[in-house]
């Protein structure tokens, strides 16, 4: 009995590796893109999560620090196989990615691949799976016109004032109205959210996520070793962004290229191979940290710059279906879903369609690609390589 559970518990966590590794490979188009990614793969494809749950967990990562969509995913890891679960859909996310940059940093600096059109091909790509998104969750999570006009009205707040102070603003005061209008009305089908760790595994993790915050800073100053001076800039970094990938680049600037660390021309070589990669942005570390120590300070970086995510998401979790669960809280969450479903309209035109659909000829593909994911349902590696394919052609005309 014993051995066969182990064998299962080896299988699943060997399926979590295989699929989140693919979506690590094909996923392009920065977090919001990701997080459509996942609800195809996820949701729609494999039913680990129901949507409701689905949405429960995108909004609790867009209350904290960190990159949203890698949250999210070590999130349906660990609901998926505990805590070994979220380490192994981290891993197999983020780490196509890291290998990429980190090669990047040894081989390709000085190149400008900024404008080559299989990049921009997969811009088109991420419109078509975003937009994918967008409908599916619109249609659960903004069924009455109270959640419209909420959606409606995040889209609005977030499109006039683009800032991650915005962001939060919205879900606080949607959380508000939620709660006034949805707390005798909210009598949903109660979905489960299913957590193996337990609240002294959580405490434990904020607890960490707390004291490294405050210890690496003075152990920087007493030992002055440079190793820790670096994970101690990468993981305060990581730690003090809401917004995902793009707000991070600021900080890391900051950090690093006044005090020589890394020139600014190798900054931004860095961050054109960043936008070429799949992946979170946040793995833009494995390059810088290879720049200032080789491909192992690469990784020391990567694992600073995402430790406070993990610590944070695994330290929330295990209160979370209390809290969501609660009948106080049923009608608040309701106001915060429909307000991330205007949020995603928001980021969906705001960069995704303004930088990606800068033609006819642009539209037209993207439609086409849409129709291959929607209408034919081809999977979405297939759709990946398309659009790059779509890119190149025309690039050349």
């Amino acid at each position: 009995m014993e051995k066969e559970k182990r064998t299962l518990q080896f299988h699943t966590l060997l399926e979590i590796l295989l699929v989140s590794t693919r979506l690590g490979f094909s996923s392009f188009g920065g977090p919001v893109a990701h997080l459509g990614y996942f609800h195809e793969e996820y949701i729609r494809r494999r039913k680990w999560m129901d949507e409701k749950s689905y949405a429960d967990l995108v909004a609790l990562c867009q209350f904290l620090p960190g990159p949203a969509s890698s949250q999210v995913g070590i999130g349906i890891g660990v609901m998926r196989a505990g805590v070994l679960g979220g380490i192994v859909s981290f891993i197999g996310f983020t780490l196509p990615s890291v290998i990429a940059l980190i090669f990047f940093a040894l081989l390709l600096q000085g190149f400008d691949i900024g404008d080559a059109g299989w990049i921009h091909g997969l811009k088109l790509v991420a419109v078509a799976v975003v937009g994918h998104a967008i409908i599916g969750m619109s249609q659960k999570l903004t069924p009455d016109l109270n959640r419209k006009a909420i959606a409606l009205f995040a889209l609005v707040c977030t499109l006039f004032w683009p800032s991650v102070f915005t962001q939060v603003g919205v879900i606080l005061f949607a959380a508000l109205i939620g709660f006034i209008l949805f707390k005798e009305k909210e009598n949903s089908i109660e979905s489960q959210m299913y957590f193996p760790i337990s609240r002294k595994v959580g405490i434990v993790c904020l607890t960490l996520f707390f004291g490294l915050l405050v210890c690496l800073p003075i152990l920087r100053e007493i030992t002055s070793l440079s190793w820790i001076a670096m994970f101690d800039s990468f993981y305060r970094s990581g730690s003090l962004v809401f917004g995902g990938g793009h707000v991070v680049l600021p900080l890391l600037e900051r950090e690093f290229v006044p005090t020589g660390w890394v020139s600014d021309r190798a900054f931004l070589t860095g961050y054109g191979a960043a936008q070429a990669v799949p992946g979170p942005l946040f793995t833009f570390a494995a390059y810088l940290g290879t720049v200032m120590n080789g491909w192992i300070g690469g990784l020391l970086a990567t694992v600073a710059i995402f430790l406070p995510a993990f610590l944070l998401i695994l330290g929330a979790l295990p209160f979370w279906d209390t809290i969501r669960k609660n009948n106080k809280m049923k009608g608040a969450l309701s106001g915060v879903n429909a307000a991330v479903v205007g949020i995603l309209i928001s980021a969906f035109y705001d960069p995704i369609w303004t930088s990606s659909i800068l033609s006819s000829i642009d539209f037209a593909i993207a439609a086409i690609l849409f129709s291959m994911l929607v209408f034919w349902k081809l999977p979405p590696w297939i759709i990946v390589l398309s659009g790059a394919l779509f890119g190149s052609i025309t690039s050349l005309l």
